[in-house]
């Protein structure tokens, strides 16, 4: 009889549900030379603002060295939460910083959610496809997902109905993680009208809305959908993922479980990397740095659209991203994404395999390719190996 290799511990039933990401096992391929990955979802580290980082650091230890490096607020830095409040509301959010808080990265306010709203068995509607992490985020407590219809808008506004009595629905609206389509400004008004009918909640999370190429996105589903709503944020594509800062905007009456959650988990985000944040962002940094980032990666975004009109087979569809990350392909039927990574990594490339974003019926004639770290000549060698593993794969096919 052969001990369990977690003898003498005995795991809890919600550690049986942790995976591991498959994103983060496909980078590991990616580390061999000479491979041009399409697969991270990371931004693009030229676009990182060294130079404003390292003077902002500088003034805090300056200015307020001792209170930049001791204890804070669970809440957040209060400055910052202000600014992250009077952004939103230009944009169509009526927020206050008193319902702002400051998590360790957006991923963090996904944990938090979860374990504040979802217990054993209860409803989760997701998208099809949605946001792996939060899948990832969620299953520990151990929901029963519920996959809600999409086209290329996004939920479908009828489909909701079939979501009714779900803790809440999760939803990207802008440039969605894996798909990268958007809603438009009259769909978003539907399905927070019929979530409201069908009284379901909304999370909605918004870490791309600040990479569009040609206009801003419209208003959030939150602005119409009030106190049914919670907002996520992140300043990891906008600034940089290393600093680990998001935040989350909660109804006055669902805020403080939030903040007990948050204190249970870490007591506060890290101080300091608040104090420098915002020191960078207080006085319109933004304004000039990030039509710079949207210039690179529209740009990256043109040369993986001409080659993909180039380099693929016949029968391949994707989408054209107005603004974020990713494109997203969908193969022939019968071609299978994750049976073929392994030659294309061969052939000298990696994407992500569409399969792991749905939380049932996974569809495994799709694929995710990232589009902002790579130059565009890689980007073309890159979808050309992709292209003739798809044509082989398709030729050899009875």
């Amino acid at each position: 009889m052969h001990a369990s290799p977690t003898a003498p511990w005995q795991l809890a039933r919600r550690a049986e549900r942790l995976e591991p990401s498959v994103i983060r096992e496909i980078l590991k391929i990616t580390e061999k030379p000479g491979i041009i990955s399409l697969a991270g979802g990371l931004p693009a580290p030229e676009t990182f603002p060294v130079e404003a980082m390292r003077e902002a650091s500088d003034r805090v230890l300056a200015d307020t060295p001792r209170e930049a490096l001791q204890y804070a607020a669970s809440e957040g830095y209060g400055p910052l939460r202000e600014w992250v409040a009077a952004q939103l509301t230009t944009q169509g959010l009526q927020v206050k910083a008193a319902q702002v808080l400051i998590t360790t990265g957006s991923q963090q306010g996904l944990d938090l959610v979860g374990k504040v709203l979802i217990d054993a068995g209860s409803h989760v509607a997701v998208e099809a496809p949605t946001y792996l992490g939060a899948l990832q985020a969620f299953a520990p407590y151990e929901p029963d997902f519920v996959a809600v219809d999409c086209d290329e808008q996004g939920p479908l506004p009828q489909a909701l109905a079939a979501a009714a009595g779900a803790r809440f629905l999760y939803l990207l609206p802008n440039f969605q993680n894996p798909s990268g389509r958007s809603m438009g400004a009259a769909r978003r008004i539907e399905v927070a009208q019929a979530a409201a009918r069908a009284e379901l909640p909304l999370v909605e999370d918004n870490p791309y809305g600040d990479l569009w190429f040609d206009a801003p996105p419209p208003p959030p589903l939150a602005a119409t959908a009030g106190e049914g709503a919670i907002y996520l944020g992140s300043f990891s594509k906008v600034l940089a993922p290393g600093l680990r800062l998001g935040y989350l905007v909660a109804p006055p009456a669902l805020y403080p479980k939030l903040l007990q959650a948050k204190q249970a988990a870490d007591l506060h985000t890290p101080g300091f990397n608040q104090r420098v944040a915002h020191e960078v962002i207080r006085n319109g940094f933004l304004d000039t740095h990030l039509p710079k980032v949207r210039a690179r990666y529209k740009a990256q975004r043109d040369a993986m659209r001409d080659a993909l009109d180039k380099h693929l087979p016949a029968g391949c569809r994707f989408n054209v991203p107005a603004g974020g990350m990713f494109f997203w392909v969908e193969l022939p039927e019968g071609l299978d994404a994750v049976a073929l990574l392994p030659q294309a990594v061969d052939a000298g490339m990696a994407y992500v395999p569409g399969a792991p974003f749905y939380c049932s019926a996974p569809r495994l004639n799709t694929l995710r390719l990232s589009f902002v770290t790579v130059a565009p000549p890689l980007i073309e060698q890159g979808v050309t190996a992709l292209g003739r593993v798809l044509g082989a794969a398709l030729e050899a096919r009875p």
